[in-house]
């Protein structure tokens, strides 16, 4: 804990570092806020004139000037007019010092050389000995909205990275990079999985070997949670107003939602989310003690309107689909269902062989509901994670609105964090929703609801797998799972054969047959990333064996299409 909050003081204080450079450099600039991220710092600007990355060099070279004579730190506690003189000039200093000063906390200014900047604190005592050469570099500028809204001017974004150490710095340019060249916007382009078009801003098209994929992941959760007693269900994409007002999500994601107004007094909400459908269904039932656990499960397609600035491929898109379910239980029964919930991530993540951990959300400012359900709730959690033996840390204020919630943070092969699926419980919507279940003794009561959804987003979930798996998915989700290429043409007969007979399996054969060379066809079916592919030549043809190439380099060489069919079947049936 102490190398993380040393880490974000780093990078904290870099930020300082990078204004008081670009207010030097170019006179009539505006600085705006600039705090720590997760790979260093980023400061936003008003530039009398634009800036480019080409400028970032020498912006770097003035922030090693400026480091040398930055000994040390010192804070200030000032009045609302003395902070406002100061920044007479700067509006956007202004708006956060009324924003303060409305909150009833105390203005502070911060000084490290001739550097003077509002700030609540958190930075190196001396950022001249403790910066270690070579452990930040400037990244790039992009456009950034004046406090993330679009409403607001546009203004100019520096990023810049920042690590302990110029090795740590090094390794993380290196797996950038490594990143760029697993990027599943460029991967699914090129494998021809899916496409977006101007006209739909942050929805996917899924082209036929993309939806192979999505619809073999759905399959898999539809079949297991089959298994395990959840009842699948379907409602409507299109809800009236007063649903999102008895939920909550109306006051709480209003402005995250589509929304149509219809006329006739009649407003509508396209669905972000699932829960409020669930609870009518569940008050259409005649439900009792025995009928419960009631696992409702559904993957109706959501829609939530994520700011274009938001907007990256699959990772963050405006349509998607959930794997969702809604637990009713009683309270007695939380634990025990959170076990099971655990059992499946266990097995969902397992078959990939992703690596996870949990993350505690807390009660959020603006919760519904009473504290002693949420003290309730949250204790509730805590003896889960503790009994589970899985890593997890503590979000303090990131529950739902309305329950706290255990999410599950997902590492890729890249070693980069995805919070991926949640498992939210929740005491408030039962009861604004006044449902209701018979208990033992015939008396009536509000069950209690587990959301909870472990792929998460499947669009979010593909664009992960296709960057973990850069493209060379296990056999059993592979579009294209075997590729035959038949040397000439007069092989194309027993190519064909071959081709019906794996067909015939169920198996997604492709044929790479025509006019090009045969060194072009090969590359062809390699490129697509296929896991085996059968070269059939003179030899093959003649001795009714096969020789396959393994998308791992090797080779299996004279076996038959009847073996080789089982040995497939095999591997695709247990997901290896």
């Amino acid at each position: 804990m102490e190398t993380n909050d040393k880490l974000h003081n780093l990078r904290h204080t870099l930020a300082h570092l990078l204004a008081a450079a670009v207010l030097e450099m170019y006179p009539g600039t505006k600085n705006t806020i600039g705090p720590s991220i997760d790979d260093g710092f980023y400061y936003d600007f008003e530039f009398a004139s634009p800036i480019s990355d080409k400028d970032l060099p020498k912006i770097e070279k003035k922030m090693r000037e400026i480091l040398k004579s930055w000994k040390t730190f010192e804070s200030k506690e000032v009045t609302e007019t003395e902070a406002k003189e100061y920044f007479a000039n700067n509006e956007y200093k202004n708006e956060l010092i009324n924003e303060i000063i409305s909150k009833g906390e105390k203005i502070t200014f911060y000084t490290c050389g001739k550097f003077t900047d509002l700030c609540r604190g958190g930075h190196l005592e001396n950022p001249k000995a403790e910066i270690p050469d070579g452990s930040f570099k400037l990244d790039r500028v992009a456009g950034a909205y004046w406090r993330g809204d679009e409403k607001n001017k546009m203004l100019t974004r520096i990023y810049g990275l920042a690590f302990e150490n110029k090795e740590e710095l090094e390794k993380y340019v290196a797996l950038r990079e490594e990143a760029k060249k697993r990027d599943h916007k460029k991967l699914g382009k090129e494998l021809g999985l899916l496409m977006f078009h101007e006209t739909a801003p942050g929805m996917p098209y899924w082209l036929p070997k993309g939806l192979i994929i999505y619809k073999e992941l759905e399959n898999y959760w539809r079949e297991k949670h089959r298994d395990l007693g959840y009842l699948e269900i379907s409602s409507p994409l299109v809800n009236k107003a007063e649903l999102w007002k008895t939920s909550g999500h109306w006051d709480h994601y209003k402005d995250d939602m589509f929304i149509a107004d219809m006329g006739e007094n009649e407003v509508y909400g396209i669905k972000p989310m699932n829960c409020p459908n669930a609870m009518i269904v569940f008050k259409s039932m005649q439900v009792s003690y025995k009928d419960l656990p009631l696992r409702l499960s559904d993957t109706d397609r959501l829609h939530r309107y994520e700011r274009s600035g938001t907007l990256n491929g699959l990772l963050r898109c405006r349509s998607f689909q959930q794997d969702d379910s809604h637990n009713y239980i009683t309270e007695d029964m939380i634990e025990d269902e959170y076990n099971k919930i655990m059992e499946i991530c266990k097995e969902f993540y397992g078959i990939f062989n992703l690596e996870y951990k949990f993350r505690l959300g807390t009660r959020p400012e603006g919760f519904l509901g009473d504290i002693e359900s949420w003290n309730k709730a949250e204790k509730a959690l805590h003896n889960v994670l503790e009994k589970s033996g899985i890593e997890y840390t503590v979000a303090e204020g990131d529950g739902a609105f309305y329950g706290p919630k255990i999410d599950i943070i997902m590492k890729d092969a890249l070693g980069r964090d995805w919070q991926m699926g949640t498992m939210q419980l929740d005491f408030q919507q039962p009861k604004r929703f006044e449902l209701e279940y018979t208990d033992k003794d015939g008396t009536r009561k509000t069950p209690v609801v587990i959301h909870r959804v472990i792929y998460g987003s499947l669009e979010r979930f593909i664009g992960i797998l296709i960057e973990h798996y850069a493209g060379a998915f296990p056999t059993w989700l592979s579009p294209v799972q075997v590729a035959i290429v038949p040397v000439r043409e007069n092989h194309e007969e027993k190519a064909q054969e071959i081709f019906n007979a794996l067909k015939k399996e169920f198996i997604r054969v492709e044929m790479f047959s025509g006019n090009d060379s045969l060194g072009k066809r090969i590359h062809a079916a390699k490129d697509m990333k296929t896991p085996f592919v059968i070269v059939l030549g003179d030899k093959e043809v003649a001795s009714q064996k096969l020789t396959i190439e393994n998308r791992d380099g090797t080779k299996t060489e004279d076996i038959s299409v009847e073996d080789f069919i089982l040995k497939l079947k095999e591997e695709i049936s247990k997901k290896k």
